[in-house]
């Protein structure tokens, strides 16, 4: 389960102003699983990149708002970069976030549950 984080200000220092203002505008009782989903998907790409968090995470944007399928939008070192990269939201418990992305496209993702 997610613990209170100061999500408006961890969005200021290390989101896209864009990123940082859409999280601002939405109700506090959408916040943290916003804020979540968010860094869970920005996640997602810079593990799928090798990279993690060497790279700025000011540097690209991905979607968040609450109903909005998960996108790379864009990404500021390179402006074909965003079309190269599948990102979705998995299933996850409630209380959390998970995301995949994956450089090409995918139409489907498949889960397994092994037994105990």
């Amino acid at each position: 389960m997610h613990t209170h984080v100061e999500s408006d200000q961890i969005a200021e220092r290390f989101f896209s102003p864009r990123e940082a203002s859409l999280l601002r505008q939405l109700p506090s009782d959408k916040k943290q699983s916003a804020f979540f989903s968010f860094w869970t998907r920005k996640e997602a790409y810079l593990k799928a990149r090798g990279e993690g968090l060497t790279v700025d995470l000011r540097s690209f944007d991905v979607t968040f708002v609450p109903g909005e399928p998960a996108s790379l939008l864009s990404v500021a070192r390179d402006s074909t970069e965003a079309q190269r990269w599948s990102l979705d939201d998995l299933a996850a418990p409630a209380g959390y976030a998970a995301a995949l992305d994956v450089e090409g496209i995918f139409s489907r993702i498949q889960h397994w549950r092994w037994p105990a």
